[in-house]
């Protein structure tokens, strides 16, 4: 497997942002993207991304197969909710390794959860999503969307060879599909893309991100 930049490389914070001023749009309002309620929180703020997000899931649609559907499972994340799944990610880990050191923990975690400020969720610019046939029924993608690698021994990762031949081929379709549509893959999570934020830079080359963090009580 290639080597990885993973979320905690200074290299991926230390992109600029040029904010685009680009507002949150409600997925639930939108007919043609079919949204899963599994992490639907009290506020919908779960279901909000990038205005122009949509046309890329739009696009990305129209190049799956026939009888096969995007199913986005999460958008965009607030802070204080990305802060509260890092942490507590990263205190399991201490608890399973407590020879690590902190910078070891830092980066492990990541494999699985951004650093707060950076993470592409609390940016609205990453989606995390799945493939379903018409009928709602879920492709068999290797594990479920969100496992994290310790409980997979890595096998959420992207090109993880230790998944099914169908399940490879089924990430295959969603990876070709979303690439053309403009989005960035995060590769230690088979489910998750994003546009426009600091790791969609990096990996494009982009002189500055398009997206920071959005303040979600403001709204």
């Amino acid at each position: 497997m290639p080597d990885i930049i993973l979320m905690a490389d200074a290299r991926v914070s230390a992109v600029p942002v040029e904010e685009s001023g680009e507002p949150l749009v409600d997925l639930r309002e939108v007919p043609s993207v079919r949204l899963d309620p599994r992490l639907a929180d009290d506020e919908g703020a779960y279901a909000h991304v990038r205005s122009g997000h949509v046309e890329r899931l739009r696009h990305a649609q129209s190049l799956l197969p026939d009888g096969l559907r995007l199913l986005v499972v999460e958008a965009f994340r607030p802070l204080a909710l990305q802060e509260h799944y890092y942490h507590a990610h990263a205190d399991r880990l201490r608890a399973a390794h407590p020879d690590w050191p902190e910078e070891r923990v830092h980066v492990q975690t990541s494999r699985s959860l951004s650093p707060p400020p950076i993470g592409p969720h609390v940016c609205g610019a990453a989606i995390d999503l799945t493939l379903c046939t018409e009928d709602g029924q879920e492709l068999d993608m290797g594990t479920p969307v969100n496992a994290d690698p310790e409980e997979t021994d890595d096998a959420c990762y992207t090109d993880s060879a230790d998944v099914s031949a169908e399940a490879r081929g089924n990430r295959r379709l969603l990876g070709d599909a979303l690439t053309a549509a403009g989005f960035v893959n995060y590769p230690t999570e088979w489910w998750h893309w994003s546009y426009g934020d600091r790791y969609w830079a990096l990996m494009t080359g982009a002189p500055a991100a398009l997206h920071g963090l959005v303040d979600w009580s403001s709204r």
